[in-house]
């Protein structure tokens, strides 16, 4: 299964949102806005093109905070989420692999594309998973820490 990857620019918005509609269910001008509005990181981006031209994966990055992926954090551990903000970090805004790429490679390839600048750039990686997803235990084998939950997701972080 051979594939190519690629870094993505903001052209791809239109890509992410409907990816991100057809994979989680999300409501579209929800989606919509979460690009305008989550200060995307897109050339720590990644696309995946199979030797057919199409998409089969998409990383995308963000780098917005953690108190606007979880307000809450803010009443419940002020001083944790003052010792992160200190820190240099990016989020996984989402990562989606097309069923029939699961299992392979692709997601380790597609997260290697970016290791580098990574380690270069930042402390840790921010990884918010909602509760009903299969990953938790994916980025537990890569070394992420779970350091707070609320009701919809666990947050984990992946120190370099």
């Amino acid at each position: 299964m051979p594939y190519t990857l690629r870094r993505m620019t903001e052209a791809d918005a239109p890509l992410t949102i409907d990816w991100m509609v057809r994979q989680y269910g999300f409501d579209r001008r929800e989606v919509e806005e979460w690009v305008r509005t989550l200060k995307f990181n897109w050339p720590l981006s990644v696309k995946a093109i199979d030797d057919k031209g199409d998409v089969i994966g998409l990383l995308n990055m963000s780098d917005y905070r953690i108190e606007e992926e979880t307000a809450q954090i803010k009443q419940d551990a002020p001083e944790l989420l003052d010792r992160l903000n200190r820190q240099r970090y990016t989020a996984v805004f989402s990562f989606i692999v097309r069923e029939d790429y699961r299992g392979t490679r692709l997601n380790y390839d597609m997260l290697m594309e970016i290791m580098p600048q990574l380690k270069a750039g930042y402390d840790f990686l921010f990884i918010p998973v909602l509760h009903r997803l299969k990953t938790h235990a994916y980025w537990k084998r890569w070394g992420a820490r779970e350091f707070y939950r609320d009701t919809d997701c666990v947050y984990y972080m992946l120190p370099f």
